[in-house]
């Protein structure tokens, strides 16, 4: 099993403190071990994962899809335009 991370993910971890990144990776863990975790999205975010949890009492949303037995890990942040911005990013791939 490979995990990939988006353009987009990637920018937004390289911003974090080292001890949000270790509570995020944690989570991808989690995922790892259970890719149904997450709850999965309909309509035109069928196929997609979101996983809600908390870092410094802030709520984070990671979406996520499986790629056949891989992860694409896509967008992480918190929840204000969550939604809209992952539905761009999804459009222009």
């Amino acid at each position: 099993m490979r995990i990939y991370q988006s353009s987009s993910f990637t920018k937004t971890v390289k911003k974090f403190e080292k001890k949000q990144k270790f509570e995020l990776d944690c989570e991808i863990k989690k995922i790892i071990q259970d890719p149904s975790i997450g709850s999965e999205k309909k309509g035109d975010l069928r196929g997609v994962f979101v996983l809600k949890f908390r870092i410094q009492s802030t709520l984070y949303l990671l979406s996520y899809r499986m790629l056949g037995e891989d992860i694409e890990l896509i967008l992480i942040g918190p929840h204000e335009n969550y939604y809209r911005d992952l539905k761009s990013y999804l459009k222009r791939r």
